[in-house]
Order: C-alpha cells, then sequence, then structure tokens
C-alpha cells in the first residue's frame, strides 16, 4: 500500500489526490472532503463563524495517522491511502481534511474511509477553534 499522510498549511488539491489514487487493478476510489462551513456544530451556537483555527503537533499526529493507517491496511488490503488534514486558518469552503483510498471493490473503499475519518477525528492530536463574531471556543471532535 502506498500512504500519502500529510499536516499542512498549504490548500488542500483534493483533485490531485483523486487523480493519483490507487492502480490500475482498482476498481473503487472513496474520497471524503471535510470543508469549514459557516455554521456551529455547536449545539445552541447561532453566530455565523468567520474562520476556523486548526493546531496539531505534527510528528505525534503523523504518527496516530500511521497507525490508522495500518488498521485500515490489515482490514481493506487498499492499494493507495492519502490523508491530509491542513493547520492554521481557514475560511468558510476552504477544505480542512481530504481523504481519498482506492481498492479493488467498493465495499473496501467505503470501509476504509469511513474508518480513517472516524478515527483521524478520534484520535490524532488536531485541535479545532471556532471563530465567531461574538468570541471563538475550542472545539472538541471526539464524537
Amino acid at each position: 500500500m502506498t500512504t500519502d499522510l500529510t499536516i499542512t498549511h498549504e490548500p488542500i488539491d483534493a483533485a490531485r489526490l483523486l487523480n493519483d489514487a490507487g492502480l490500475a487493478s482498482d476498481g473503487a476510489v472513496a474520497s471524503f472532503v471535510g470543508r469549514v462551513r459557516i455554521t456551529s456544530g455547536t449545539p445552541g451556537r447561532t453566530a455565523e463563524v468567520i474562520r476556523l483555527e486548526y493546531e496539531a503537533f505534527a510528528p505525534m499526529a503523523i504518527a496516530e495517522m500511521e497507525r490508522i493507517a495500518g488498521e485500515i491496511e490489515e482490514e481493506h488490503a487498499p492499494s493507495s491511502l492519502a490523508i491530509h488534514h491542513r493547520v492554521g486558518i481557514l475560511g468558510p469552503g476552504e477544505i480542512a481534511v481530504a481523504i481519498v483510498v482506492a481498492t479493488p471493490h467498493r465495499d473496501g473503499a467505503f470501509a476504509a474511509c469511513r474508518y480513517a475519518i472516524e478515527e483521524l477525528k478520534r484520535r490524532v492530536p488536531i485541535w479545532k477553534k471556532e471563530v465567531f463574531a461574538d468570541g471563538a471556543e475550542w472545539v472538541d471532535p471526539r464524537p
């Protein structure tokens, strides 16, 4: 399996990740793209989100992403997996995370992609602050 695990300050090129995914023997490429939205996920919060601020300790984050990739390889045997997460200041509409998985069949690609985003949010040390016109708050991404 080829992996591309990245924490970056640069914009994420999801189209390039899709284009680079997989082998000729792969019948499926599944992707997830998470974008900054103008509404908060915090219950009761009605002010528009002006921006998100992501922080990460990159060496620790990449190490945990590598563990997740190993679990995905063991369970779903993809030919390729890309997980890119952006850090820094992002505005509405910008891509915060992109995941692309290529496998021989769609069931494996869907399952691996879902596992990757759920475990990324649950385990990888990436912190998110929502900034509103009337203040800011750190958000716990763990389900």
